[in-house]
């Protein structure tokens, strides 16, 4: 039978669905077109569900160095290491934001824009100093927003910190910079918050051109009346008012965002009991035990704190001890003194730190959202959350999920057309190493969902398969959708867990298809590092370095991700990105298209390989054409 009429159907149908999927302001390059009516070579392709990384895996076992530390690579290419320049070097790098062909890298001493113009060699079009943390970024048009949530942050960017309890001098909350003009930047109105601004998310309303709104996640203790008017504490029930159990909505007038003010503080977790939770790890408890044995050897305090014993620090324990002495008149505490304090030590510390009432989570960590389906998926302490935000001044809790084996809900992502939902767990917070061997693979890893009418579905975990050593702080962290057509693929950073990218097309079976990681920064010790956030952005993937700067990376083809879907992916353009406002990806007509969902023919088995060999010629004989016969 001849199948030509029928490849070149299937062929034309390729090509229609390229023409339908949408538009962007360029096309992305293709691989050279086949001589008319010869096929282009059959690729190499694996089924996803078959992929496996190199074994032994080539990150175990690396070398430690700050900046020469051994690296390991698979189906990625490292195009560039930027180390930090001062005054940002040895200073925690934060998270991304992007515009045109920069790349702009919180940093707890202010922000660095990159251009990226040659991604082999990035250049620093600007460094701000202006300190805060986290210094979290985002961008929309001629604005950018950084977050400042410790007590240190001033108004004027000053490097002197912020000394007195209460004072007007001090930032927490969001800043809003115009950088219409990069090389100077203008701080042109700060916003004030009660709990500062852990991070924050900018958030389009499709219906009104004119406004920008930012939800502010508040993770910090409530700063004092005196300081900022409205601020109180107290559960909901007790306290109407009360700074906890909310988050702020930021309006943002485009044409004056000098008039920037909180428009609302939507209580999004109401009678969200408290979320079941895990103990800690093998490894921990037998690290906390050693400690313990060691501390009772050379006579230190130890106690009881929430039901765990711990070694109690010197910081805690020595005002006690003078404490003692000053109430019997002496200048110093003696051996009674000592035995004094470990007599009432039980009692002092259940006052201090007795059992609390176990409440739903009081805030957000990081909220996503995706204005062109009308949610956002909320991490929320204890909870994962689905917001319906149509209406983004007032955001509306639709679907709640807690899993006893996640401890700290972080980030969240949805796939291309939003019928799933992938949240991050911090567990540890991020400065512990929780991808060690002994470590169970449901914690510190990703949880996958199914979204149906508004209700999410468990699936699955995704964790970085490689196992990492107690001196890197390792978990799951930031990353971003990747735009191959037709399939959900990520990049995630897991701090020195290095970045991973996985498919979780099908959600059930998660499974990693390329790598990057380098040793620990110290051999002695654990010493912050590690990938806090990469994203991809029109081609590159693009990842902050807590301690060593900014890297670039691009994507190799491989069995498992072909040269035709990373030049699909690569044809999508975006004008800016902030990766917690999810951009939906369109991809404009091209022959890359066109071979890329050919490739997951032949991937699934979808044609047999005749009509792959025949659908292959006429798509090169196509594009071999020119005017209007290719057009046609």
């Amino acid at each position: 039978m001849n199948n030509a009429p029928m490849a070149r159907r299937i062929a034309a149908l390729a090509l229609g669905v390229a023409a339908l999927s949408g538009c962007a302001a360029s096309t992305g390059t293709t691989a050279p077109a086949a001589p008319s009516g010869t096929a282009e070579p059959m690729p190499d392709i694996h089924p996803i569900t078959a992929a496996a990384a190199p074994d032994p895996d080539p990150r175990v076992g690396l070398g430690a160095g700050l900046m020469d530390a051994e690296r390991a690579l698979w189906n990625l290419r490292l195009l560039s290491a930027t180390p930090s320049p001062e005054p940002f070097a040895g200073v925690t790098n934060s998270d991304l934001a992007f515009k045109g062909k920069y790349a702009i890298q919180g940093n707890y001493n202010g922000f660095q824009v990159w251009d990226l113009s040659d991604p082999e060699h990035p250049t620093l079009r600007k460094g701000f100093f202006c300190p805060a943390s986290q210094s979290d970024v985002s961008v929309y048009g001629d604005l950018l927003f950084v977050s400042g949530e410790g007590l240190s942050g001033r108004i004027d960017c000053g490097g002197q910190g912020v000394e007195d309890p209460v004072s007007e001098d001090r930032l927490r909350g969001l800043r809003i910079f115009d950088i219409s003009d990069l090389d100077n930047p203008v701080n042109v109105g700060n916003v004030q918050t009660c709990r500062g601004s852990h991070t924050h998310t900018v958030v389009e309303d499709p219906s009104d051109p004119s406004h920008v709104y930012v939800y502010i996640s508040g993770s910090a203790g409530i700063r004092p009346a005196e300081e900022l008017e409205g601020c109180e504490t107290g559960l909901p029930n007790e306290n109407p008012n009360t700074a906890l159990f909310r988050i702020e909505v930021i309006e943002v007038p485009l044409a004056h965002p000098e008039r920037a003010a909180i428009v609302s503080s939507p209580r999004i977790f109401d009678e969200l009991e408290a979320p079941p939770s895990h103990g800690e790890a093998p490894a921990d408890m037998e690290a906390r035990r050693e400690a313990l044995e060691a501390a009772r050897r050379v006579g230190a305090f130890t106690g009881e704190i929430r039901g765990v014993e711990r070694v109690l620090p010197s910081r805690l324990v020595d005002p006690m001890l003078d404490s003692i002495a000053e109430a019997r008149g002496a200048d110093r505490p003696t051996a009674e003194d000592t035995a004094t304090l470990r007599a009432e030590l039980p009692a002092i510390l259940a006052s201090m730190f007795g059992e609390r009432e176990r409440t739903g989570p009081t805030q957000c960590h990081d909220i996503t959202v995706y204005p062109e389906i009308g949610l956002a998926g909320g991490a929320c302490e204890g909870y994962g959350l689905l917001l319906d935000i149509r209406d983004p001044v007032n955001p509306r809790r639709i679907d709640a999920v807690a899993d006893s084996n996640f401890s700290y809900w972080h980030s969240a992502t949805f796939n291309n057309d939003g019928s799933k939902v992938l949240f991050t767990d911090e567990w540890g917070g991020g400065g512990g190493p929780k991808c060690r061997p002994t470590d169970p693979p449901e914690w510190g890893a990703n949880a996958i969902f199914t979204i149906d009418d508004g209700e999410m579905e468990f699936e699955s975990y995704y964790k970085l398969p490689a196992p990492q050593t107690p001196e890197e702080n390792c978990v799951a962290h930031n990353g971003s959708l990747i735009p191959i057509p037709g399939r959900d693929v990520m990049v995630q950073g897991w701090y020195q867990g290095g970045i991973s990218v996985f498919d979780w097309t099908d959600p059930a079976n998660p499974v990693e298809i390329a790598f990057f990681d380098r040793g620990p920064v110290r051999a002695d010790r654990m010493a912050m590092g590690g990938s806090w956030s990469v994203y991809w952005y029109n081609g590159l993937i693009v990842s902050s370095e807590i301690a060593r700067g900014l890297d670039v990376l691009e994507l190799t083809p491989s069995d498992y991700l072909t040269r035709n879907e990373i030049d699909a992916a690569n044809t999508v353009r975006l004008d800016y990105l902030n990766a917690q406002g999810q951009p939906r990806y369109l991809w404009p007509p091209s022959f890359a298209l066109a071979r890329a969902y050919l490739d997951q023919l032949q991937r699934g088995d979808g044609l047999d390989a005749a009509a792959i060999r025949d659908t292959r010629r006429a798509l090169a004989d196509a594009e071999a054409r020119s005017g209007d016969e290719r057009r046609a």
